[in-house]
């Protein structure tokens, strides 16, 4: 089901490796928490749970990235996820990935393309 593109929030809210916009997503069983982040200039966003386990990734609120700033990471787990594909490249969901979500940004705002997401 797609429905009209929802703001998530201004562009200038997302800094290069900086902390992330966490907002909710409607699933198939309620909303999901979800997540978005800038990295190399652009903006990915993601379901906010671990491929190892569900639990959500950031250890204070916004906090997705390590101190590399060049890895999602689990704070749970310390799964490490790049954050171009949500591929998990260590930890012990190594080869999984996060669920993404398309968004894009125009007109100075980050908007999600498709609310309804199957999780």
């Amino acid at each position: 089901m797609v429905d009209h593109p929802r703001i998530i929030c201004a562009s200038d809210a997302l800094e290069e490796g900086a902390k992330g916009v966490r907002f909710k997503v409607r699933s198939g069983d309620g909303d999901a928490p979800a997540f978005a982040v800038r990295f190399c200039g652009k903006v990915y966003a993601y379901i906010n749970r671990c491929a190892h386990v569900p639990v959500e990734l950031d250890w204070e609120d916004g906090a997705f990235f390590d101190y590399s700033k060049l890895y999602l990471i689990c704070a749970t787990h310390g799964a490490m996820y790049l954050p171009e594909s949500g591929v998990c490249v260590a930890g012990p969901c190594a080869g999984k990935r996060l669920t993404p979500l398309s968004v894009e940004e125009r007109d100075g705002q980050i908007v999600l393309l498709k609310e309804a997401h199957h999780v």
